[in-house]
């Protein structure tokens, strides 16, 4: 099969090593989590909050029965973004302090971590252009 030719100013791509398996699960888990526009909203309701939050307060907020608002609790449970505690028959969610840095950890992934760990790196320019196409700062020399 013969090669194709590259295009006029196509840059060559850098090889990414792939994420371990664990790493590679951890992250899509979590982030299938947020998914879910109810589950993204549950979770804003308790990150600002000062304390933990009882679960009768989370159903009130929803227009949604409690078993569903229980089932998308323990999604975001078992995904990490959420820490539970029971004092007699409720339930107190907050937020798990691990949650965030799951976002963090995606970030650095797009970036590039400064150890080059993931092998993946974005362009820091913004907005990607196709090759031969300059943005208005690079052709104005601004």
């Amino acid at each position: 099969m013969a090669a194709r030719a590259r295009p006029e100013g196509c840059c060559p791509v850098r090889p990414v090593r792939p994420l371990p398996a664990g790493e590679s699960e951890r992250l899509v888990g979590a982030l299938k989590a947020l998914a879910d526009p109810t589950r993204l909203e549950i979770l804003r309701l308790v990150a600002a909050q000062a304390g933990p939050v009882c679960v009768c307060d989370i159903v009130d907020r929803f227009d949604l029965a409690q078993p569903t608002i229980s089932h998308h609790l323990k999604v975001l449970r078992e995904a990490g973004w959420l820490a539970v505690s029971k004092v007699g028959i409720w339930a107190f969610y907050e937020l798990d302090p691990a949650g965030p840095a799951v976002l963090d950890g995606v970030a650095a992934l797009l970036r590039g971590s400064p150890a080059g760990q993931s092998g993946f790196s974005m362009r820091t320019s913004g907005t990607r252009q196709p090759p031969g196409r300059t943005t208005s700062s690079e052709s104005t020399g601004r």
